[in-house]
């Protein structure tokens, strides 16, 4: 095999997971995409409609120049099907040498907006402003229920990143334990941190930076990068400059430059691949009630930050089996592709 054949091992310097980045990159025309077609046909979410749907947890009005409400801008309704419902106690209790707890949590939908056919890059930096404001204040309001540990906000976009509704939409799901996955994330950043002194996420930002290959956007206080040991090509992470540990505590400026952000990356993977499925999803700390040896170190060991992940390949047997992915387009390439778009 060629020196310039030999594909490249890196490893993940948050949760050490070794990724497969191969040598010849792909180009957006090389990722075969599915059709999406509409998932549902007959869609109890569109404005007109709100006696139809679970009973709403909250909304932003739509006001007259009267101040008088004419609608919402968005709207958060329990899942019609949940998984964890708020109702109950955890329950805990052992069967044998096993665990159980009963599914005490939250599944919220957000509507994104009254409109069926609003794309979220589409919507306007207004309306996703008021998503993300939807977003930090359903999230500052689950974290005063002592029972809950962890808010997973996300969104699933498109029949192959799992939708059910063509509706645009995000999620929520607020758990009785912190989910494994961000529980890596934040061990892997306060052993960083303990070994340093500093906050892995700074440290990530000031190199993506330095070095800009992998940088696709940065503005006043944010910047989007492609992680450098991506799991999926065309990973993007969207990482605020400020170090601030929850999201919940984003300030108005911020959440204006996020809306923009934001809808500049999706507008800029949708015209590199036409029809793409995604799922995006904020990691931020656990609830911050006082606990026994719980995160005390939280405030400057970690960082919340907004993982886009397309869905441009099916997971094999391999990377399920090993956890060790394999990366057909390079960061560095993914970062210059959607740069130029």
């Amino acid at each position: 095999m060629k020196k310039t054949d030999l594909h490249e091992l890196r490893k993940d310097p948050l949760l050490g997971r070794w990724v497969a980045v191969l040598s010849r990159s792909k180009a957006p025309s090389e990722y075969i995409l599915p059709s999406d077609e509409d998932i549902e046909h007959d869609c109890i979410l569109c404005t007109g409609r709100e006696n139809e749907t679970p009973s709403e947890i909250m909304s932003v009005p739509r006001l007259n120049t009267d101040q008088t409400k004419r609608g919402w801008w968005t709207r958060v309704i329990p899942n019609i099907n949940p998984v964890f419902q708020v109702e109950g106690d955890l329950g805990r209790r052992g069967e044998g040498m096993y665990d159980k707890m009963n599914s005490v949590g939250a599944n919220e939908v957000i509507i994104e907006s009254p409109d069926h056919s609003a794309r979220p890059e589409d919507m306007g930096l207004d309306q996703m402003a008021r998503v993300i404001t939807t977003y930090r204040d359903r999230m500052s309001d689950l974290e005063k229920d002592a029972r809950l540990r962890y808010t997973l906000i996300y969104k699933n976009s498109g029949k192959e990143a799992g939708a059910v509704f063509s509706h645009p939409v995000s999620h929520i799901a607020s758990t009785p334990v912190i989910p494994k996955r961000v529980k890596e994330e934040l061990d892997g950043a306060k052993q960083y941190f303990s070994y340093k002194e500093r906050c892995i996420f700074c440290d990530i930002v000031r190199e993506e930076l330095r070095i800009g290959n992998r940088v696709i956007i940065e503005t006043r206080n944010f910047v989007v990068f492609c992680p450098y040991a991506s799991k999926f090509p065309f990973e993007s992470w969207i990482v605020p400059k400020r170090h601030n540990c929850a999201f919940q505590d984003i300030k108005a400026d911020e959440i204006e430059d996020l809306a923009l952000i934001l809808s500049s990356l999706l507008k800029k993977m949708r015209a590199a691949f036409n029809g793409l499925s995604y799922n995006y999803f904020i990691h931020s700390a656990p609830n911050r009630i006082p606990r026994k040896n719980h995160w005390h170190t939280l405030g400057e060991d970690f960082h919340w930050h907004l993982e886009i992940m397309p869905r441009l390949l099916r997971t094999s047997g391999f990377e399920w089996g090993s956890g060790f992915y394999i990366l057909p387009t390079s960061p560095e390439n993914a970062a210059k592709y959607l740069r130029e778009v």
